[in-house]
């Protein structure tokens, strides 16, 4: 078990977009503060504890100086893709974290059905409830979240969908289409949602597992793309989609360009920073300037060089 001090250099954050009409730079306001480092300085603690259902061991980053001023931070939970583990999605969670969230991740690199990404969280309470915790009176226990990718995107899903209501939104990134789920034990089935909320992100270059469109409506061959696991999801609750344009499957995995990213990667993590940080902290800060990008109207929905299928209700 190690801790380690980690902050985060504005030089990592992706150019901003070109603006073809003027020939100048502009970027979308909110995206691009959410793509910038957070105010807190971050602490990263690998073997933080043991263990999960399979034996495997949590990792952990949060805010250097929890709980300043009498803030009680979020959780987010993390779900690695098959095979990955948490420290190859390095760069993303300490962008999060640096935004005041508390983010742990089982080591366990099979994650669909949910069930360790759900109990990652008790995990963190039960060691938050020791006075002698750095967590003790930190955390906000009404303000949880998941994040996931690949396998891990099905297993957020899952995570949200059993937790009674517990975990209140989930960012699935390049979500696996149903046919990819080799029993069918942990297919996700975003239409059984009843609570929560959800924003879908994948890359359009991901065309094999998180394809964007599907040659057959979802009722004929299930939800086989991205637009049906969107269109699925009941109305009744929050939920948006975008595509980014141009990263492959990988791109999540960035440090932050594709160095230590597994094939296929294009571009790294830029575009996953933005925009996911800004949903969770609308829905998990309270942060109104986040939450209004992705009201009718808001600027996720504009015309932008790095995003398609922005839709959302």
């Amino acid at each position: 078990m190690f801790a380690v001090l980690v902050s985060l250099s504005l030089a990592g954050v992706a150019p901003a977009a070109a603006d073809t009409a003027a020939g100048t730079l502009v970027s979308p306001s909110v995206e691009a503060t959410y793509s910038q480092p957070g105010p807190w300085a971050v602490t990263t603690q690998k073997g933080f504890g043991c263990c999960d259902s399979t034996g495997a061991a949590y990792d952990i980053w949060y805010p250097a100086n929890l709980g300043a001023g009498g803030f009680r931070h979020p959780i987010i939970t993390f779900g690695d893709g098959t095979n990955a583990v948490p420290s190859q999605y390095e760069y993303l969670l300490t962008h999060l974290a640096s935004w005041g969230f508390v983010v742990i991740a089982t080591e366990n690199k099979q994650t669909g059905s949910g069930t360790d990404i759900a109990g990652a969280v008790d995990f963190l309470l039960r060691r938050a409830a020791d006075p002698a915790s750095v967590f003790h009176d930190r955390l906000d226990a009404n303000a949880i979240g998941a994040v996931g990718h690949s396998q891990g995107a099905t297993g957020a899903l899952n995570a949200m969908a059993n937790s009674d209501g517990r975990i209140r939104t989930v960012v699935p990134i390049e979500l696996p289409i149903q046919i990819l789920c080799a029993t069918g034990s942990w297919c996700p089935d975003t239409g059984r949602l009843v609570s929560g909320s959800v924003f879908l992100v994948n890359g359009s270059a991901d065309f094999l597992i998180s394809p964007s469109e599907q040659a057959l409506p979802r009722q004929v061959i299930g939800l086989q793309s991205i637009r049906a696991y969107y269109e699925a999801i009941p109305n009744s609750i929050p939920k948006a989609w975008g595509t980014l344009v141009g990263p492959n499957h990988n791109d999540v995995q960035g440090q932050p360009d594709c160095v230590g990213a597994a094939f296929p990667c294009a571009v790294g993590v830029y575009g996953y920073l933005g925009y996911p940080t800004a949903w969770l902290a609308a829905r998990l800060l309270g942060r109104e300037d986040a939450r209004s990008a992705f009201a009718a109207g808001g600027e996720f929905f504009a015309p932008n060089p790095g995003w398609v299928n922005q839709l959302g209700n």
